[in-house]
């Protein structure tokens, strides 16, 4: 993917939303003094967006194994095979990375003006952005990232970064958004729209997945941010986290779709993975017709396959696909989780059951009958603790499609689900829906755990910590 769909993308959609905008004027080329935070926090948002819509959704649908690459060529193979290396997508890097300067930026200029209200939502978008990088790449800047006094930053450990960013949200739910000081944000954000008691939900509930990615690490920590979260009265998401002004056109559609399908322009790159193709057909699920083209699945990693191009299902993007920062039903999910873990239960199947319902209405379907009793989905009242666990994360993991197979990834790490299978996709005794290490594997048998640093980070700043295999797992992934 070439820089430019990044820019051209960022100023698409600004023209679009707002003809106010001055997109003539790279925010990054301003001086402090002739910023506002109306023009930068949209380039923040949409270069966010761009970063996890495209590079991120790439590697995380594979490794997700949402699809699997096809047999007729070899875009993605290093993907597939689990050999990403420096020379790798260090676009993505990039990209996050300018979109942060965008949102420390306004952060800073925020809490000179004491404009409370840009100064939590800089702050939860600076959050999530720094979330993915700490769980992709385990250390990473944070603390003196974006400094323009700072030309080559220290790396915080994973460990210290998520201290950060829980400091970090907590400080800014602190503050009084009553006496927010300026304006208050409109137009210019896009996910919200300035709806504060949504954004307030939405660090809310940044924070409990922060302390959930710690129950394996950490779990005293985990139960006591939890336990404090909800004894405080916390909200939490009830609504979508995305950007979704996206349009069926060059350089404005969403970003996954725009760089596979109309950049690329093919769509025989991304085929159906059996994995989650063989889940959605065992369970009768109608959402593989969302999902899939017809045809039939490749295996995992498969894309030496003899099998006819035409009878391989090809994998469904839209161009209007928005991108989900996080869902509603992924904090359901999310809520569910710690209610089991942590609060006696209580509620969980509710949160579970709207969780999986809203995942059907994303495709105007009715996923009622999944959850009823004697549904495919029902929710295991009277199974064990991992029973529960298995089928929120497996939930979690199928209605993440297309573009939040990160998320699953970084899940499927954590808790060891959906379980690996012990035999290949090709044995008659192969578990649909169990994961399966890609066919033309390089890692010997292990899955891949993160990515490596890009060379350019390596050869510019000497703090960058030495390499390690992609099967070394980020600090918080003990199992």
């Amino acid at each position: 993917m070439k820089k430019i769909f990044l820019t051209l993308t960022t100023l698409a959609l600004l023209s679009s939303c707002d003809d106010d905008f001055d997109i003539n004027r790279n925010p990054d080329l301003l001086t402090p003094g002739e910023i506002s935070l109306a023009s930068q926090l949209p380039a923040g948002i949409v270069g966010t967006a761009v970063a996890e819509g495209s590079y991120y959704a790439l590697i995380g649908g594979f490794w997700a194994q949402y699809w699997t690459q096809g047999n007729s060529s070899n875009q993605y193979k290093n993907i597939d095979e689990y050999s990403i290396s420096t020379v790798d997508y260090a676009g993505a890097w990039a990209a996050m990375y300018d979109a942060l300067g965008d949102l420390k930026n306004v952060k800073k200029l925020a809490l000179e003006q004491e404009n409370w209200n840009y100064y939590l939502v800089a702050t939860a978008l600076q959050v999530q952005a720094s979330q993915v990088l700490v769980d992709f790449y385990d250390q990473t800047p944070y603390s003196e990232s974006n400094s323009s006094t700072i030309l080559q930053p220290r790396f915080n450990t994973g460990q210290e970064a998520y201290d950060l960013m829980e400091a970090d949200l907590k400080e800014a739910l602190s503050k009084d958004l009553s006496q927010s000081q300026g304006l208050k944000p409109g137009k210019d954000d896009f996910i919200f729209t300035g709806d504060m008691a949504k954004w307030t939900a939405y660090a809310n509930t940044l924070l409990l997945k922060i302390y959930l990615r710690q129950t394996e690490a950490r779990p005293t920590v985990a139960q006591a941010g939890i336990t404090a979260l909800y004894n405080s009265g916390a909200t939490f998401l009830d609504a979508d986290a995305a950007v979704t002004q996206f349009e069926d056109a060059p350089d404005r559609s969403n970003p996954l779709f725009e760089s596979d399908r109309r950049q690329l322009n093919t769509k025989i790159n991304l085929r159906a993975s059996r994995t989650t193709f063989s889940f959605l057909e065992e369970n009768a699920d109608p959402r593989r017709n969302n999902y899939y083209e017809a045809g039939n699945p490749l295996n995992q990693g498969d894309f030496n396959s003899t099998a006819a191009q035409t009878s391989i299902a090809v994998v469904k993007l839209s161009a209007t696909t928005p991108v989900y920062f996080m869902s509603r039903e992924e904090s359901l999910f999310l809520q569910a989780e710690a209610l089991e873990r942590y609060l006696s239960g209580a509620g969980a199947k509710d949160k579970y059951d709207t969780a999986v319902k809203e995942a059907f209405t994303k495709w105007s379907l009715d996923g009622s009958t999944f959850v009823n009793a004697g549904g495919n989905y029902e929710y295991p009242n009277s199974g064990t603790f991992a029973d529960k666990l298995e089928a929120i994360i497996t939930q979690k993991w199928v209605a993440g499609f297309p573009g939040n197979g990160f998320e699953s990834f970084f899940e499927q790490n954590r808790t060891g689900f959906p379980q690996v299978s012990a035999v290949p996709q090709t044995s008659a005794s192969y578990i649909p829906g169990q994961f399966s290490y890609g066919v033309n594997g390089v890692t010997g048998g292990l899955f891949p755990k993160r990515i490596q640093y890009p060379n350019t980070v390596r050869t510019r700043n000497p703090n960058a910590p030495a390499l390690v295999p992609i099967t070394t797992p980020v600090w918080w992934d003990v199992n």
